[in-house]
């Protein structure tokens, strides 16, 4: 995901409608989810407590760092986790995949914790390798010290960071399909019933396909969700509401905002070159733009290899590593691996081919001869 840079507000108009939108959770962010662009935002670089939307990280890392069919076997630990479960058994042994969807869909702190120890041995060892995973996305303000959320003073992050570890995690598609998922059988040692989603989203608001709620008495109601529709994808992320029903509200508030007001749209396609004076770059990967719905757009570059999106209302966005300068050879310079000193015509060629190459010398220089000896007969 390519990480943007907003500058002020283009349009008057929208900054005040941005302005005028009623958020009641204390901290709140909404980001295009392919190019990062942060459409809203609200305290969103305060460190609070998560809760259990803290089992994204969990999730992808035991998607990234395990096999879907790793047996896992639940500890006494893991089974006497505080908090909401989806009761496993000491001793049980569920497929890593079905602990992940127990995790994401049903919140189960008691799954949270039989990954951890079957990853890294221990909730501690997992912690450190989930502050490694956050940092690896950016999230530097964020500090896990269990992969369940349950409340610890240390335990923390922001609106901003969740909303990159999201974005990350959604671009895995196991992870995709769990979290839509709304209902799925579930066959435990001590508990037959069915997974259920918690997050209300899913069957309230058009185009939801993920992905995690939660809430402790010290972080009140904390939301991450996620929306589609015709090509813009968008993530909010609410931290401290005062209610579920709060929550929610503030979530699709957020959402109706960015699909009414912005696009996303591909800015430079993966391969494509742009060039800036006597230099030459080009994307790696395709760079995508959150802009206003009825704008077009221009691209160019400014030093450090920076990518800048201007739209036709005045919009700026700023993309700052995205492109890699395309190398150019110096006039007689030799390319890469190129040899310069002479080589034997022979020592290109392997023994197999050698060899047949000097049967078509012999046959060539036979057929000459021939050809020789026949016109040398008819002059006689």
């Amino acid at each position: 995901m390519a990480v943007s840079v907003v500058a002020p507000e283009h349009s008057s108009a929208l900054q005040k409608e941005a302005e005028r939108l009623s958020v009641n959770s204390e901290a709140a962010i909404l980001i295009d989810a392919r190019s990062g662009d942060v459409l809203y935002k609200k305290n969103e670089e305060k460190e609070m407590a998560p809760a259990s939307i803290t089992k994204i990280a969990t999730g992808i890392i035991a998607l990234e760092s395990g096999r879907a069919d790793d047996q896992v076997v639940v500890s006494r630990n893991a089974r006497q986790t505080d908090g909401t479960r989806i009761f496993l058994a000491e001793g049980e042994q569920k497929p890593l995949e079905d602990l992940v969807y127990g995790l994401l869909m049903n919140s189960g702190n008691d799954a949270a914790v039989a990954i951890a120890e079957h990853i890294d041995g221990s909730v501690t060892a997992f912690s450190q390798r989930m502050n490694r995973f956050a940092q690896s996305v950016g999230a530097n303000h964020t500090n896990f010290t269990n992969p369940s959320g349950l409340y610890e003073k240390e335990h923390v992050t922001t609106a901003a960071d969740m909303a990159k570890i999201a974005a990350y995690a959604m671009k895995n598609e196991k992870f995709r399909e769990i979290v839509r998922t709304r209902i799925k059988p579930w066959e435990g040692k001590e508990w037959k019933s069915e997974l259920v989603n918690h997050n209300k989203m899913l069957v309230s608001y058009q185009g939801a396909n993920g992905i995690k709620n939660g809430f402790t008495s010290q972080s009140g109601f904390t939301l991450v969700t996620s929306a589609e529709r015709n090509g813009t994808e968008l993530i909010v992320v609410l931290l401290k509401a005062t209610s579920s029903n709060q929550i929610y509200k503030d979530a699709i508030k957020l959402l109706d905002y960015g699909f009414s007001h912005y696009k996303t749209v591909p800015v430079l396609k993966a391969g494509a070159k742009i060039s800036e004076g006597e230099g030459s770059y080009y994307a790696s990967e395709t760079v995508y733009a959150s802009i206003p719905k009825d704008d077009m757009f221009k691209v160019r570059i400014v030093p450090q290899n920076g990518l800048i999106v201007e739209t036709t209302s005045g919009l700026t966005r700023e993309y700052p590593s995205v492109l890699t300068k395309e190398q150019h050879l110096e006039a007689g310079a030799p390319a890469p691996n190129e040899q310069t000193d002479a080589v034997d015509t022979a020592s290109k060629y392997s023994l197999p081919e050698f060899f047949m190459l000097f049967f078509w010398w012999l046959m060539i220089v036979f057929m000459s001869w021939m050809m020789i000896l026949l016109l040398k007969k008819e002059r006689v």
